[in-house]
């Protein structure tokens, strides 16, 4: 069996632990640069605002019933999230972290020495809100792709108590007749569209497919094995990694800009902080990248602006794949180069690394060195080089030493930072933020 379990409506559960006046009012949490809704309370829904909808258009009646709006503060989510997983971690035997939210859970033979699955799963409800204050929904099913139907349906129906376990034929078909098919994982817009135009509405009617059809129509085998899944038959299991996270197969970092931006400089500025915090992830997880890609973004609801919005441009490194942020950045500056265009008004940037793979292999030495051999000590130094860049952010915070290009002078933000008018304290991370009971 496995279990999935989610935190509601994460980003306003967080801000809730710290700030218990905001329990029972309509609260959302807002995107970069205070955009959109991203995470929202029940009141919230309850009141008809949107999974993504514009905050200027939600802004009037959020005040009129009494609502309140928060910037996204990612220092505190990710911490709580970390907290979350810790818990879990404790009582189960493994633990696959699929999202800042959400986590799936072995929990093969844990009835033997544990009581029923659902005893065990009220109790580690309880234990995380006891000790993080996120309440949490658990589904448990024979498959991953059962168990995220079943923590869908523990979230939308209270009686269920938070939990919902599909270990019987009649459970998973009425479970399966309950849920639209857009909302199956792994059915994305486009293949919802196809399977109403082909009659297939609910999760049910999916899981009856024919072999042939699934491959025909849902992508060859991955889309058989997500109707094995969806029947029971569990075609993958738990994928964990170094600190139970999932290794990226590309790493990407954008963001908007706080204030429309011009000059060169300051997006280079922009790309530059958004490479740096893109090759630390990259260095994280122990790989180095082969292809980078470089993009700028016009105003796309700008009705005197033509499309595209949105250009970019993509190197395959010459010098073979590499993690080194200084490296990276002498390639994103000429990219940026050929992007640019004197005149026009950006309001958003951002990088991908793609081809991601571990060091040692295809590592190409240059060609023009003194001596093949005199390129071995210069790539342990440039290691090095990194590994004391990381350190030091580590210890005594991100960001604290960067390249000159992502530091402005005088005491006003930087131009590309993102607006974040209504940002809670990091209550957890820092020390001027702790909360003082007196």
């Amino acid at each position: 069996m496995f279990g999935l379990v989610d935190g509601n409506n994460f980003y306003v559960s967080c801000e809730r632990v710290f700030q218990p006046r905001l329990e029972g009012r309509p609260v959302v949490v807002l995107s970069n640069n205070d955009g959109n809704v991203v995470s929202r309370s029940a009141e919230a829904k309850q009141l008809g605002i949107a999974m993504g909808a514009p905050y200027f258009e939600v802004r009037a009646l959020l005040r009129r019933h009494q609502g309140h709006a928060l910037s996204s503060n990612y220092a505190l989510y990710g911490d709580m999230s970390r907290r979350v997983m810790a818990r879990l971690a404790d009582q189960v035997p493994a633990v696959e972290v699929y999202s800042i939210d959400e986590a799936f859970l072995d929990l093969h033979g844990l009835t033997t020495f544990c009581g029923t699955l659902d005893a065990r799963a009220h109790r580690m409800r309880r234990d995380v809100l006891a000790c993080t204050g996120i309440p949490t929904c658990v589904g448990m099913a024979p498959t991953k792709t059962l168990a995220k139907v079943a923590n869908r349906l523990a979230k939308q129906y209270p009686e269920l108590q938070g939990i919902l376990r599909l270990d019987t034929e009649s459970r998973r078909e009425r479970a399966l007749r309950a849920l639209p098919v857009a909302e199956v994982w792994g059915i994305g817009r486009q293949y919802a569209q196809l399977l109403a135009a082909h009659g297939i509405r609910t999760a049910w009617e999916l899981a009856g497919v024919s072999e042939a059809w699934a491959r025909k129509h849902l992508g060859g085998v991955v889309g058989w094995r997500l109707v094995q899944e969806l029947r029971g038959q569990p075609c993958q299991g738990l994928l964990p990694s170094e600190e139970g996270t999932l290794a990226r197969q590309s790493i990407r970092c954008s963001r908007s800009f706080g204030q429309r931006l011009t000059a060169i400089e300051d997006l280079w500025g922009a790309v530059t902080t958004y490479l740096s915090r893109a090759a630390e992830k990259l260095r994280a997880q122990g790989d180095q990248a082969h292809i980078l890609t470089v993009f700028l973004s016009q105003d796309r609801y700008d009705p005197r602006l033509p499309p595209p919005h949105t250009r970019s441009t993509t190197l395959t490194l010459p010098s073979g794949p590499t993690s080194h942020t200084l490296q990276l950045l002498a390639y994103a500056r000429r990219l940026l180069e050929k992007l640019y265009e004197p005149g026009r008004v950006y309001v958003k940037a951002g990088v991908v690394l793609d081809g991601l793979e571990p060091p040692g292999r295809g590592q190409q030495l240059s060609l023009f060195a003194p001596a093949a051999e005199a390129a071995i000590p210069a790539a342990g130094r440039a290691r090095q080089l990194m590994r004391t860049l990381d350190d030091l952010n580590r210890q005594f915070g991100r960001g604290t030493v960067r390249p000159a290009a992502a530091i402005t002078t005088g005491r006003q933000p930087a131009p590309w930072q993102g607006q974040a008018h209504h940002r809670s304290q990091a209550y957890t991370t820092r020390f001027d933020d702790i909360l003082l009971v007196f």
